[in-house]
């Protein structure tokens, strides 16, 4: 038994595939298992064996929401960090993909946000539907769809709690590529493919550059894109990469 309430995890060489498993509830995220998936992204981030982390939902839906009795037995407070759990993808080191297909709705949705990249199959939904029960995205889907998608079409989302398909979502920008349900798992694996091959400190940089400077001026994200740079050249990969570009050949990184 894995001991995590609802999901699985699975390892094949550098790709560490996190599965929402409940696939008879359509993978609802229990109340327990938001701070369960947050130390296990912390725990893969800083495996070094780790070049990439899937997530992924078993059976017919990525996952159709939270636990909706579950929030009457959770405290306030409890509530109140939702949005930190759920953002452990953002904050894992490695390149986070989500594979969607079926069913995103709610804290599915909302973890799927907080991923670096999202691939969808043919005939996905995505909502968050809160507001039809009472209640508004608490897991970071206000804030996070509105920067990716802009704040009048996220209103238009949250607040009417409207379904899109996948190629809406992929007009609006919300998912980076869909693809036929059957040709998924190959899209996953020619991305993770791709990332594997790239240098892990300089990916890991870019996306702490990113995701820090992203709601700030553009004078700080200038200023930390350069100290960071700065940083870079200091590295072996950095090296690596331009000796290899000169010599015409392929780049061996190492992470350091």
């Amino acid at each position: 038994m894995s001991g995590y309430d609802g999901f699985r995890l699975e390892r094949d060489g550098g790709v560490a595939t996190i599965t929402l498993d409940v696939p008879d509830k359509l993978n609802r995220v229990s109340i327990a298992a938001r701070p369960q998936l947050a130390a296990l992204f912390e725990e893969l981030g800083l495996d070094a064996d780790v070049r990439a982390v899937v997530l992924r939902g078993a059976g017919p839906a990525f996952s159709a929401g939270g636990d909706v009795a579950g929030f009457l037995r959770a405290s306030p407070f409890e509530l109140s960090k939702l949005a930190w759990n759920v953002a452990a993808p953002e904050r894992c080191p490695k390149p986070v993909v989500a594979a969607l297909h079926g069913y995103v709705f709610g804290v599915g949705l909302e973890l799927a946000l907080a991923c670096d990249f999202r691939l969808a199959a043919e005939g996905t939904e995505l909502a968050l539907p809160e507001i039809k029960l009472g209640m508004i995205p608490g897991s970071g889907g206000t804030q996070r769809l509105a920067r990716l998608i802009g704040l009048g079409r996220a209103k238009d989302m949250i607040m009417r709690g409207r379904r899109i398909g996948a190629a809406e979502a992929l007009r609006l920008g919300l998912v980076t590529e869909v693809v036929p349900e059957a040709e998924l798992d190959a899209a996953v694996a020619r991305l993770v493919e791709e990332l594997g091959a790239l240098s892990p400190l300089a990916l890991r940089t870019a996306k702490q550059v990113l995701n820090a400077a992203y709601d700030g001026p553009l004078e700080l994200g200038l200023e930390l894109e350069g100290l960071a740079y700065g940083v870079l050249r200091t590295s072996h990969d950095f090296r690596e990469g331009v000796e290899a570009f000169l010599e015409k050949r392929p780049p061996k990184f190492e992470g350091r």
